[in-house]
Parts: structure tokens; C-alpha cells; sequence
């Protein structure tokens, strides 16, 4: 509800972005983050943790990438659709790898099976938004 206000009180026009894609994406993105760093920890606390080494990797690497993307969607001054579709280009594909681990794990491991959901919703939003750019 806040990324909504916060982009109804931006003072300059915000173009011609679909504002409910960005607000979908931007929760997608915080959420995937939070989902995926607490799947990594999760997998450490396993005691076949040797065997989630990809599994891990893969989820720190998209929280980076989904915090990453979900502030820059955040900031519009001085926007260049070419850098947000970089960004939402990078996220999407960190989503389907990390997405792609998890759920080869997910039928041992609850966490992997809800973090997988959750980097398929981003997944999703990033490539709707890059839909709607144009």
C-alpha cells in the first residue's frame, strides 16, 4: 500500500508507465528478497546443506538482484527506460534460475517450494512491466 502512495505523491509526472505493473513489480521484487534470503538460510540450517551449495548461491544472488531492482523501480528522476529494463531483464532471469533450484528441492523442503513460488511471481512482474514499456 506505502509504494502506492509513495508514486501517487511523486510531484512530476511519471510518464507513460502502467502504475499498477510498477507497484506489483516493486512488491514482487522486496518480497522475492526477503523470501529468497530467508530460503538461504533455511538451506543452511539443513543437514543436507552440502547439497544445497547451488541451491544457496542462487538465493543470495536474486535477493541482491530483487532488493537491487525494487530500489531502483522506486527512484524516477531521471528515469531512462533502457536502465530499467536492464534491471528488469537482469531480476527476471535471476528469478528463473533461482526459481529453477528451488524447486528441485521443493518436494524435501517446504522453504524451497515457497521460495520458488515466490521467484515466479517476480519473474512474472518484471516481464510484465517490461511488457508495458514498450
Amino acid at each position: 500500500m506505502q509504494i502506492s502512495q509513495m508514486l501517487e505523491t511523486y510531484p512530476k509526472d511519471l510518464g507513460h508507465i502502467d502504475r499498477t505493473k510498477l507497484v506489483e513489480c516493486i512488491e514482487a521484487c522486496f518480497e522475492c528478497a526477503q523470501t529468497c534470503t530467508a530460503c538461504a538460510d533455511a538451506c543452511l540450517s539443513e543437514d543436507s546443506v552440502a547439497e544445497l551449495t547451488k541451491c544457496i548461491r542462487s538465493n543470495l544472488d536474486c535477493a541482491d538482484i530483487c532488493e537491487t531492482t525494487g530500489r531502483a523501480l522506486s527512484r524516477h528522476t531521471g528515469y531512462d527506460a533502457n536502465i530499467t529494463r536492464a534491471f528488469l531483464e537482469a531480476c527476471a532471469a535471476a528469478c528463473k534460475a533461482c526459481g529453477d533450484n528451488c524447486a528441485e528441492h521443493a518436494q524435501m523442503h517446504d522453504h524451497c517450494r515457497v521460495c520458488a513460488e515466490a521467484c515466479r511471481r517476480c519473474e512474472q512482474a518484471c516481464r510484465d512491466l517490461i511488457t508495458s514499456l514498450g
